[in-house]
């Protein structure tokens, strides 16, 4: 008789979970910055990771119950065989009766090789191999095994045989076998059996494979699934991009069409609200932005009748308080030295804000003329009484075409400006850039430009100290030289020098004939022709 006690050595391969993880971890490391990537990416980690799982169990399952019902079959069918046949033979049995004895043994239904190992009656000990001398030998059994079934256990109370059946399975030249062994209590050989299991491999192989191609059609599943699921989520995130894009450029009647409850649906209908917000805003404040420059004009056109006249009443006082003769009263003479320099102060700003509304309004127009540069500038200086303080470092013969009054204009706000704040002598120099452009610097040596006003300093209205809101000037004429630049296609930058004094570059290109259109210039051009001009426009404004 024999018991039975069942343990098991043996080591599983995990090579479908850890190919899992190894994918997982790459589909980690991938920098995803398309939404519509990332969707296919997350159905397909969903739909790996729940195939992967199902199949890994799955395999699991079929393999345990696969093996335990060939395992179970087998060892019932060895232990009944030990106990039938072997368990038959006298205690020390020869050779011949333990060779025809694991012969009957191994034509069993399970039809395993059997080794029986005993000791004849002279104590040699003897072998039975159900296959001959090439057939299962005591080699083949794991010496674990052969230690386990040899080993005499103690009597207890929980234990009431002294040996018992142990099983383990191994993998020999790639096959894979079950291998167990016992002993006949009482006295009686010990018995080995194997039995292959590459027909139970054979379809856990197959199963593998069929859950393999069941996991890969998942998957696909899973990103056709994704990108339909993609498709109908991001087109209308696409529109809404592409709505953003318009608003943003400024079409600000763009509106999304809404279909559906969903929160799609609901982020379209705010969309459409801020947009018919923002429309309806930027409407108000164009209209209000309208509003003030047609107060403007209308205020400056409207100031310049009585302002004419008051003009023509101060050039009286002022000819009378240059007059040999002594008719003003002294004692009023400072009150009418104020009238008369702020009378030119209110013209002049009464002037600027026209020349402003103009630009506002996009009714200012070059008066193009082919003008040597050089020409100009001197022009400028003299004009105003500057030679003394301006020195010129240029050469004739630099010619552009441009607007000669414009550039009148330009030139006496930069100079003026530098001759005002910076300080005498004003340094103004002429070159051609690579390009062609003509490029005007204007240099003070004054103290420079505070860093916290550089950025404003071509601002309407802007002070640079707030303690001082009233000066001579108005606030304009940087701005007014800053947009007759712009007109000509050009540009004026302000920089400190390193040496000292701040410097106003002029930008202009040689020709700007394609900035402008023929319809719009006057011929002639010239000083004579620009003042006819802004004539002709200020008439037809009031």
């Amino acid at each position: 008789m024999t018991s039975t006690a069942t343990s098991a050595v043996a080591s599983e391969e995990g090579g479908l979970r850890g190919w899992s993880a190894a994918r997982r971890g790459r589909l980690a490391r991938l920098r995803l910055t398309s939404l519509r990537l990332r969707l296919v990416v997350v159905f397909g980690a969903v739909a790996l990771t729940a195939a992967v799982s199902a199949s890994g169990i799955a395999y699991w399952l079929n393999r345990e119950a696969v093996l335990s019902r060939t395992q179970g079959a087998v060892l019932r069918d060895f232990e009944q065989e030990m106990q039938n046949r072997a368990g038959a033979l006298p205690e020390h049995p020869s050779q011949d009766e333990l060779q025809h004895t694991a012969g009957q043994m191994a034509n069993s239904s399970q039809r395993f090789s059997v080794l029986l190992v005993g000791a004849d009656a002279g104590g040699t000990t003897v072998y039975g191999n159900s296959g001959g001398l090439s057939g299962f030998s005591l080699e083949d059994v794991p010496e674990s095994l052969r230690a386990a079934v040899t080993k005499q256990q103690d009597l207890t109370s929980g234990n009431k045989s002294p040996y018992h059946l142990y099983w383990q399975r191994v993998v020999d030249h790639g096959t894979p076998y079950l291998v167990a062994g016992t002993k006949v209590i009482g006295g009686g050989p010990t018995g080995y059996m194997r039995k292959s299991l590459e027909p139970e491999a054979d379809d856990l192989n197959s199963l593998a494979w069929s859950l393999g191609i069941a996991t890969g059609l998942a998957l696909i599943g899973a990103a056709l699934l994704a990108q339909a699921a993609a498709t109908t989520v991001l087109k209308p995130v696409h529109r809404l991009g592409v709505a953003a894009r318009r608003l943003g450029e400024g079409r600000l009647d763009t509106r999304l069409r809404v279909s559906g409850t969903d929160e799609l649906a609901d982020l379209s209908r705010t969309f459409n609200r801020t947009a018919e917000a923002l429309e309806k805003r930027v409407d108000d404040m164009a209209a209000r932005d309208n509003a003030s420059r047609r107060f403007v004009a209308d205020m400056s056109h409207e100031l310049r009748t009585p302002l004419t006249a008051i003009t023509a009443v101060t050039e009286v006082l002022e000819e009378e308080l240059d007059a040999e003769s002594g008719s003003i009263d002294p004692m009023i003479e400072p009150a009418v030295r104020l009238v008369v320099s702020e009378t030119r102060r209110l013209n002049d700003l009464v002037e600027n804000l026209m020349e402003v509304t103009r630009f506002d309004a996009g009714t200012a127009r070059l008066v193009l003329d082919d003008v040597d540069v050089v020409d100009q500038i001197t022009h400028c200086i003299d004009a105003r009484a500057w030679l003394d303080a301006v020195d010129l470092d240029a050469e004739r013969g630099i010619h552009a075409l441009l607007d000669p009054r414009r550039l009148d204009v330009i030139l006496a706000n930069l100079i003026g400006n530098a001759l005002k704040h910076g300080g005498s002598p004003v340094r103004v120099s002429v070159s051609k850039a690579d390009d062609g452009a003509v490029v005007i610097a204007v240099r003070d040596h004054g103290p420079g430009i505070p860093e916290e006003v550089l950025p404003h300093v071509f601002d309407r209205f802007y002070k640079a100290s707030a303690s001082r809101p009233r000066s001579e000037g108005s606030g304009l004429g940087l701005s007014i030289a800053l947009e007759n630049a712009h007109i000509h296609g050009g540009e004026i930058t302000a920089a400190n020098s390193p040496d000292g004094g701040a410097v106003f570059t002029l930008r202009l290109p040689q020709d700007i004939a394609d900035l402008t259109d023929p319809d719009d210039e006057v011929g002639g051009g010239g000083a004579d022709g620009g003042q006819d001009e802004k004539a002709v426009q200020d008439k037809g404004e009031a």
